[in-house]
C-alpha cells in the first residue's frame, strides 16, 4: 500500500500490474512473485538523452542483475510503437513496457507519475521474489539521472 504521499516504498508490497511489452506480450508483475527478483526502472521519455544514457547503462551491466536473478523492466508512459524503435535503435536487452493506456496507471499506483509533465518519475523500484520493494530510489529531477550506486546498493540487499 502506498503511504501517505501515495510512494510505493521499501517493505511495501508491490502493486500489482498488466502492461504490453515487445511483441505485443503483456507482462504482469504478479507472473515473477516466487521465481525471479524485478527491478522496475521508470523514465520519462523515450528519445531524450538522459533515459537513452541510464537504459544504456543498464543494458549494458545485466550481469550484475542476472547475478541475484533480477529481471529488469523499463516503463515509460511512451507507446508500445516507440519503445519499440528506440529500444531496437539502442539494443535494448529487457523489455520496455508501456504505461500509455490508461495514461500513467502504473506509475500512479507506484506514486511516481508527474501530472504536470503527463510522465513517470525518474524512479526506480527493486521488487523481491515475495513481492515486496526491497529498495526504491530515484533522481532529484526528470533531467538528472540516477547513480550507479544506488543499484548497487539495493541489488546488494536481494543477495
Amino acid at each position: 500500500m502506498p503511504n501517505a504521499d501515495g510512494l510505493i516504498s521499501a517493505g511495501d508490497q508491490a502493486p500489482d500490474f498488466e502492461l504490453p511489452g515487445p511483441g505485443g506480450q503483456t507482462v504482469r508483475l504478479s507472473e515473477y512473485r516466487g521465481k525471479e527478483n524485478v527491478v522496475l526502472v521508470f523514465y520519462p521519455f523515450t528519445f531524450t538523452a538522459v533515459c537513452q544514457g541510464e537504459l544504456c547503462a543498464l543494458r549494458d551491466d545485466q550481469p550484475a542483475f542476472e547475478k541475484v536473478n533480477a529481471k529488469v523492466f523499463g516503463v515509460s508512459c511512451d507507446s508500445t510503437f516507440a519503445q519499440a524503435k528506440w529500444a531496437g535503435e539502442h539494443g535494448f536487452s529487457f523489455p520496455l513496457l508501456s504505461d500509455f493506456w490508461p495514461h500513467g496507471a502504473v506509475a500512479r499506483a507506484f506514486g511516481v507519475f508527474n501530472e504536470e509533465l503527463g510522465c513517470a518519475e525518474r524512479t526506480t523500484f527493486v521488487i523481491d521474489k515475495s513481492g515486496r520493494v526491497a529498495a526504491r530510489f530515484c533522481s532529484e529531477d526528470i533531467g538528472t539521472p540516477r547513480e550507479r550506486a544506488d543499484y548497487e546498493a539495493a541489488l546488494a540487499g536481494l543477495i
